[in-house]
Parts: C-alpha cells; structure tokens; sequence
C-alpha cells in the first residue's frame, strides 16, 4: 500500500466511525427540526380567555358564532379555535351551542328572556349573557291608511307610542280587577289591568303599605272609544299641539293594552302631575317598582324618546326582567329594545 492508499484508507474509516456516531445519537439537524416541531406544537400558556364582548343581543332563532381569545401574560390575544373550547349555557330553553362553537336561540324564546354561555379553556373561564329581543322593525305593519299597527298586542313587552298603534279593535282578554285601592266607586273600566299586571300591583300596593305608604289605582286600562273620547276633549279644551305632550291620540296608548295604569296617593291629593313624584309614595315607586314588573314608562328628561313630558304616576307592567334591567341602566322602554 503506497502513501497514498493509506491516506485514503484512514479517511474512510474516520467518515464510517462518524456516521456510526450519528446514527446512534441523532444528527445536529435532526436535533434542530425536532426542537422546532416541538415549539409548533407547544400550546402558549394564557392568564386568561374572553369574549370580544360582555353581551351579545339576538333575535329569536337568530345564530351567533362564538369567538373567544386567549390573553398572554404580555397581554397578547390569540384566538382560540372552537375545538379547543368546550362551552354550556345557562338555559338549553332559550338558547343551545354546538360543537362547532355556533349559539342558536329558540324560536320560542321571548323578549326578555336571557341566558349565560360560559367558556371553558383548560382551567380558564369565561362568560358572555345574551339577551333576547324581537326588534321593533318586525312587529309592526303598515295599514290601508298608513298607520304603522303592532303585530304583538298582547305581548307584555309590546311597544304602543306616538308611532306604534294598537289595533282599533283590540281587547285584551284577560282583564280583571286588582284587589287595591281605587278612587271612584263602581267597577269602572279603568280599575282593570291584565291578569298578569294586576295580580303584580296588588304586590306593589302590598308592599308600599308595609311601609306606611299608601297607594290608590287612578286609572287604568282604557278602551279604544274611552281614549278617543278622552283625546277629542283634551283636544278641545287645550288645542292639538298641546294636548300631544300628555295624551296619546286613540290607539296610541299604553292604557288600552291593559298593562299601564296611574297611580297617586292621599299626600298628593290624588292628583296626577309632577309633584307626586316629591311624595314618599312617588319617590318609592320610582325606586321599587322594578322589583314587581313595572316602569316608570315616561321618565324625566326623555321626552324625546318617549313623546311624553315626565310622569311619575304612569307605571307600566313589562315583567321584572325587563323592568329591572332597565331601572338599572336608566333607560326607556324604546331605549331597551334598542339594544341599549
């Protein structure tokens, strides 16, 4: 073997022992792509998951993909895909979630009603409620004279003002009378409300009494013809423009749904007008009343929205879900069904 030879044949045996070295701890590249592969698939690590918003509103049957983000110690968000998210609802009634991340709510569920969808990401929570709300857009009709006429008369949450009508011939089919206080004698058409209504005022009453407050029902549900009447005179004793400010022309008011009604007290002389609402009476109803369905339906500084100056005697019964959410966010009825 020359010089030459023996030269080549040490340079074979130092390339065989470095593959036999590599084959059996794995080469420097290899290495590198598994430590990569491994950072793929590495979850990041979040201090916690969210909901792009606190409150979502839907129609019924209405759907909604939900999205959630997971927030990095840095503050960082990074969406989360719906398999990686397991969610429950509060309701299965009103609305369910499927494994795709999608919310539907039941055709039947109501305006009003709401649940919560809460989101679980390993050890991570998070909530969002989603109400229910019918926009006003889809009940309401145009008739042969261009009235805009509501579809839902006998909705507890309908919506009757200036520009939505109940029909001329609706009756509400369930009036009774609340067992109350009423000024008058007699059983009068306006001592009755709706079943559902009545049986709450008689709890407000009750209440209020228990703290030495006294309440009298003035006036509640009217019919079509008694509006009309009431409208025509006010009409004739203070001129159209004005009587606009305090009374619905007929089929524009909350009285003949059966579900609004006046109230005063023997410390306002049973009067209906702005110092009632000085009176302990007043000043406890506008604080209680939520509790037992009803509204202070034209509160101060919205007569804009509602079309009516202040009345702190005009309670109306919407349902205590309703009537606290909007109580507590200091909103109207209109207001509400706008999604505020």
């Amino acid at each position: 073997m020359n010089r030459y030879q023996h030269r080549s044949w040490q340079a074979a045996v130092a390339a065989l022992g470095v593959l036999i070295f590599l084959s059996g701890c794995g080469s420097p590249i290899d290495a590198a792509v598994n430590r990569l592969n491994g950072a793929k698939q590495e979850q990041p690590v979040f201090r916690a998951i969210a909901f792009p918003t606190d409150e979502q509103t839907l129609a019924p049957g209405a759907s909604y993909s939900l999205t959630l983000s997971g927030i990095t110690p840095a503050n960082r968000k990074v969406e989360l895909n719906s398999d990686q998210v397991s969610y429950t609802v509060s309701n299965p009634e009103v609305a369910q979630v499927d494994s795709q991340g999608r919310l539907t709510v039941s055709k039947q569920a109501k305006t009003g009603s709401s649940v919560w969808v809460t989101a679980v990401y390993k050890q991570t929570r998070a909530t969002m409620r989603v109400r229910v709300i019918v926009p006003l857009k889809d009940t309401i009709k145009i008739d042969s004279n261009g009235l805009a006429v509501v579809t839902n008369p006998a909705d507890l949450s309908v919506v009757v003002n200036k520009h939505r009508s109940l029909p001329a011939d609706y009756v509400p089919a369930d009036l009774i009378q609340p067992n109350i206080p009423f000024a008058g004698q007699g059983d009068l058409e306006k001592k009755h409300l709706r079943k559902e209504a009545a049986h709450a005022l008689e709890q407000l009453v009750q209440a209020a009494a228990k703290q030495n407050l006294h309440l009298v029902g003035i006036s509640g549900y009217r019919s079509y013809a008694r509006q009309k009447a009431i409208y025509e005179n006010n009409v004739r004793k203070n001129g159209k423009e004005r009587t606009s400010q305090f009374s619905a022309y007929p089929g524009q008011s909350e009285h003949e749904t059966g579900l609004a009604i006046d109230v005063s007290s023997p410390s306002a002389h049973l009067a209906l007008d702005e110092s009632f609402g000085e009176t302990k009476e007043g000043k406890w109803l506008a604080e209680h009343a939520a509790e037992y369905g009803f509204i202070i339906r034209y509160p101060k500084g919205k007569t804009q929205i509602t079309g009516y100056a202040y009345e702190p005697w005009h309670i109306r019964y919407v349902g205590k879900e309703i009537a606290q959410e909007i109580a507590q966010k200091g909103i109207t009825l209109e207001e509400y069904f706008q999604g505020k």
